[in-house]
Order: C-alpha cells, then structure tokens, then sequence
C-alpha cells in the first residue's frame, strides 16, 4: 500500500511541475493573456487613428474648407485681398535693467 501511496504522490508531483512550469503550462498560458491584452490596446489605438485618418481624407476628398484650413495653418497660405498681422509680443527688458542696478 506505502508503493502505490508513493507512486502516487511522485506521479501528482510530476504532472503538477508539467502543469506549471513546462511549455504550454499555465505560466506560459499566462504570458500569452498578457500579451494578447497588450496587443489588443496597440489594436484599439491603431484603429482609432484609422478612423481619424479616414475621416480626415473624406473630409479632404468632399469639402474644399478642409483643403483650405490646412493650406493656411500648415503653409502660412491667405487668400487674395486679406491682410495677415503677426503679433509679436516685445522681450521683456525687466531681467536686463535688474541687472544694471546690482552693478552699479
């Protein structure tokens, strides 16, 4: 009876360590969850900046205000007759007079 109580235990071991442990054991079930899960959120990502490309290109394909949005904001472009003011904003000149009083 101790045999096959014995027998029994080695076998219950030896498939507990295949079970963990070996290729295709639950460790490795784990890893590949994990994985699919971050591939997923790529997916996810990548298939809403699909649709935001889409939509850009039907928008470029159906309206000229598209065409002409991106014409002025990416290549400074205006159209006949209007006028373009750039405002620059002065440097301040405050840091420069501190300055000259600690010297003096």
């Amino acid at each position: 009876m101790r045999v096959i109580t014995f027998v029994l235990v080695v076998m219950l071991i030896y498939l507990q360590y295949i079970l963990w442990f070996s290729k295709g054991g639950i460790r490795d079930e784990r890893m590949l969850r994990r994985t699919v899960a971050e591939q997923q959120a790529e997916i996810g990502a990548l298939k809403e900046r699909n649709q935001a490309l889409a939509a850009e290109v039907r928008d470029l394909k159906q309206g000229m205000d598209a065409i002409e949005e991106l014409a002025r904001s990416e290549m400074g472009m205006i159209k006949d007759g209007e006028l373009f003011f750039q405002i620059i904003k002065p440097q301040s000149t405050l840091p420069q007079a501190a300055e000259l009083d600690r010297n003096e």
